[in-house]
């Protein structure tokens, strides 16, 4: 439903976004024969603005797909809610550093010849009501396939990035089918798409999948259709729910970490689901400090990012040096953005999100006369937030009014907390590279992966969090960062929380900075080697998406794999 191509691009919300973006970025240089398809999204996302008491407004992002993107000829036609609606394509070529391009599809129904409630159901990401949300399901899904094939595609594999695409099941079932009913599919035409289909679930909460009223299916998606899913156990409560679907016409089904594999197997038991743990793309979240030292040390870093494990043989005061510019570009940030100027020498937290309540942003704040007191005892402390709200997400909203209160309320020499309005690529960037350790505290098992803890690594930034999603096996006490211990009361996570930065964090950077830089630089030799989407991608291809080539390699050459 959303990539992030580039910063000037409003096709993504966030997370979800970026990762795909940074997985067709690995699969360009990897030079995988790998197309994308999402939708066109003419009016963005949103901008958001802060007012002084932290209130939440948004502003379309309105962008010239004609400017950047290049139109493909064929338009194909889909029904919706018993309407033909047509659909064409707009092409982005992402290039890698190896000179291979991924050819990226942006869906776009805004065609004259559509009825007006049509041309804008491509216009707005995550907009409208649930009616709008399945309409556009069906463009991504069964038009995301009908363009395909328009365009002379032989797809072997149909990789679904979270449940929003699994319509594209029905769409290939009907090519199986070659004009016959649904109702005719058998055991083998459901076997031959199951054959076609990866699925990735990215929600470790069942509230969090896609599920629409079975009137909505009928009056939308259409009678048979939707007759067709009930009967192939593809509702849950009385709803369709897309999950339902993906998992039931896929092969091979995973979560997006260690630990959400394990949660999603326990809300989805009848279902085998492994597990491939998210990645960032290296070069693209690296800054340009570390760019060059990188490029000194490991020149084949952006080609094989497991190179950089060799950074552990970087010399400390290079990894210092690389931090400091990096850190000082996000001050001269702050205050163009703030007037407000942060101190250099100054412990700097960064916490930056999806303002979301799980994630709880507020939970450093649980005892505040502590905060402050540690902040005068220890030598300061600069704490750097930002993050959207959803629009119709109140509570979210009501988290970011309350971390801007208390931010007027805690803010003198000893600490200064601030919020930065419009969390977006750039923004993301510098705060991963700049801050001096990554803060993250969502509760568990709320956490399917998480990625910004990832770019921060990448930058010598260790991690301090609550132990879910990637952290989980990211995690070296002392060496890749800190866990905050797991508790069911939030008091305690928030007391474990601060004994860490009284106790550890503080001392060590003021007081013993040579520890400190050791554990940057272990933290991008660890961390950083692995948790990219090169290595994620490799274990895409060879466990989802061509897993029998691997076998038969093995059955018919095993002197050479052997010997290998």
């Amino acid at each position: 439903m959303e990539i992030a191509v580039a910063p000037d691009m409003p096709t993504y919300s966030g997370g979800l976004g970026v990762l795909a973006g940074d997985t067709l970025r690995s699969a360009a240089d990897m030079g995988l024969p790998l197309a994308a398809v999402t939708l066109a999204h003419r009016k963005g996302y949103f901008r958001q603005y802060l007012d002084a008491n932290g209130v939440q407004t948004e502003e379309p992002q309105p962008w010239n797909i004609e400017e950047r993107l290049s139109p493909e000829a064929p338009v194909i036609t889909i029904e919706i809610e018993g309407r033909p609606v047509a659909v064409r394509a707009w092409r982005y070529d992402l290039h890698g550093v190896t000179g291979h391009s991924i050819a990226i599809y942006f869906l776009d129904a805004d065609l004259d010849q559509n009825d007006p409630r049509d041309r804008v159901l491509t216009d707005r990401l995550y907009g409208g009501d649930s009616d709008y949300r399945l309409r556009q399901e069906i463009i991504l899904g069964i038009g995301g396939v009908r363009i395909l094939d328009a365009l002379d595609y032989k797809a072997a594999v149909y990789h679904m990035n979270e449940g929003h695409a699994a319509l594209l099941t029905l769409a290939l079932l009907e090519d199986q089918l070659q004009g016959q009913p649904l109702a005719t599919a058998n055991d083998q035409d459901i076997a031959v798409v199951r054959q076609k289909c990866v699925f990735t679930t990215h929600t470790p909460v069942p509230a969090g999948h896609d599920r629409f009223s079975l009137e909505q299916a009928h009056r939308i998606l259409g009678d048979k259709r939707t007759s067709f899913l009930e009967k192939k156990d593809c509702t849950h409560e009385g709803l369709l729910n897309m999950t339902y679907i993906a998992l039931r016409f896929s092969r091979f089904v995973n979560g997006v970490a260690m630990q959400h594999g394990k949660v999603s197997r326990e809300m989805f038991p009848e279902y085998n689901i492994s597990a491939i743990t998210n990645g960032v793309h290296a070069a693209t979240w690296t800054s340009a400090p570390f760019q060059s030292i990188f490029d000194r040390h490991m020149p084949r870093w952006r080609q094989d990012n497991v190179t950089l494990r060799y950074a552990i043989d970087i010399s400390e005061e290079e990894i210092e040096s690389a931090h400091t510019q990096a850190k000082q570009l996000l001050i001269d940030t702050v205050a163009q953005r703030t007037g407000i100027t942060l101190k250099a020498d100054v412990f700097t937290i960064g916490f930056a999100r999806r303002a979301a309540t799980y994630k709880r942003a507020d939970l450093l704040f649980t005892d505040p006369e502590r905060l402050v007191r540690c902040a005068h005892e220890q030598g300061g402390l600069q704490i750097l937030y930002s993050g959207k709200a959803h629009p119709a997400d109140e509570p979210g909203k009501a988290k970011i009014r309350h971390v801007i209160e208390l931010a007027k309320e805690l803010n003198s020499d000893a600490i200064r907390i601030i919020y930065l309005e419009n969390y977006e690529w750039e923004l993301g960037a510098l705060l991963t590279s700049g801050v001096d350790v990554w803060l993250n505290t969502p509760k568990r098992p709320y956490e399917a992966s998480g990625t910004s803890g990832m770019k921060a690594a990448l930058n010598g930034v260790p991690s301090l969090s609550i132990l879910d999603g990637w952290w989980i096996e990211g995690w070296i006490e002392g060496v890749t960062g800190w866990a905050i211990e797991d508790n069911d009361d939030e008091a305690d996570e928030a007391g474990s929380l601060y004994d860490h930065l009284e106790r550890v964090l503080l001392p060590l950077f003021y007081s013993q900075p040579q520890q400190w830089r050791r554990i940057m630089r272990s933290t991008i030799a660890l961390n950083g080697s692995f948790f990219n989407t090169q290595r994620m991608l490799e274990q895409y291809v060879v466990n989802a998406y061509f897993p029998e080539e691997r076998v038969q390699q093995t059955v018919e050459k095993p002197d050479a794999v052997l010997a290998r």
